[in-house]
């Protein structure tokens, strides 16, 4: 992929993006943890938002994709600023997150640094403090002896690294341990068959948001990636009635 913008985030580094003018609130597409700007839901989305003349913005975070850095050098704080900087210098206005797996940690911790600016929340198998379950005891040690591991990677051909940088960073920006103080509509997307992210999880984050607009929908059959024909229509039909509450 050649067509794409980059932002500065420091004087040395810079991030790829691509954004599509339209009507707003800006939809952010917030991808999972080592994934990127072009897989299918926010090319589906990106598509959409053609269609329908909407605004959204696609990113990727440092050490990520198309954009500069060291990937295990990176941690959740930096890439929650990178959602932070691409909402305030690019979207810079209203926007709804979209977030999938990591990127549905990423979105809650955006949506309370900038309350007033995020409308709205869709979480596609949104995996919130899995750095507390989404590894064994032994992983942890592992981490934090070796400063990093390396796991089987189902969806590529190179293992997944998980970094020390990394895992303590998301231990310091954990959620679910009280009440989240989010007011605006949220809507929660997950598989049942999700090997890797709970389902549960989604029902416990519904649960634990303030806001009283919180919707689950749950695919029996659906897998994590919820990246089928029939999961991408679910999520461009929430996606859409969501953009029609906030402008009613």
């Amino acid at each position: 992929m050649t067509d794409f913008s980059t932002q500065s985030v420091s004087a040395s580094l810079r991030l790829a993006y691509q954004h599509r003018p339209g009507r707003g609130p800006t939809i952010v597409f917030l991808p999972g943890y080592a994934s990127d700007m072009s897989g299918s839901k926010a090319l589906a989305l990106d598509a959409w938002a053609a269609q329908n003349d909407r605004a959204l913005l696609r990113f990727d975070y440092t050490g990520c994709g198309q954009s500069g850095g060291d990937f295990e050098a990176q941690s959740l704080a930096q890439w929650r600023d990178d959602a932070l900087g691409m909402i305030d210098e690019v979207a810079a206005g209203p926007v709804v997150l979209v977030g999938s797996s990591m990127g549905g940690w990423l979105m809650l911790l955006a949506a309370l640094a900038r309350p007033e600016q995020v409308k709205g929340l869709v979480g596609i198998a949104a995996a919130p403090d899995f750095t507390a379950w989404g590894y064994s005891e032994e992983e942890k040690l592992a981490i934090l002896r070796d400063g990093r591991i390396e796991q089987p990677n189902p969806y590529g051909d190179t293992p997944t690294v998980t970094s020390r940088a990394f895992w303590e960073s998301g231990e310091m920006l954990r959620l679910t341990h009280a009440p989240i103080a989010i007011d605006c509509p949220v809507r929660l997307l997950h598989g049942q068959a999700d090997p890797d992210v709970p389902w549960a999880w989604s029902l416990r984050l519904a649960d634990l948001l303030r806001s009283a607009d919180v919707q689950t929908y749950l695919v029996k059959d659906g897998d994590h990636r919820l990246s089928r024909e029939c999961d991408l229509a679910l999520l461009l039909s929430v996606v859409s009635n969501l953009m029609e509450q906030l402008e009613t």
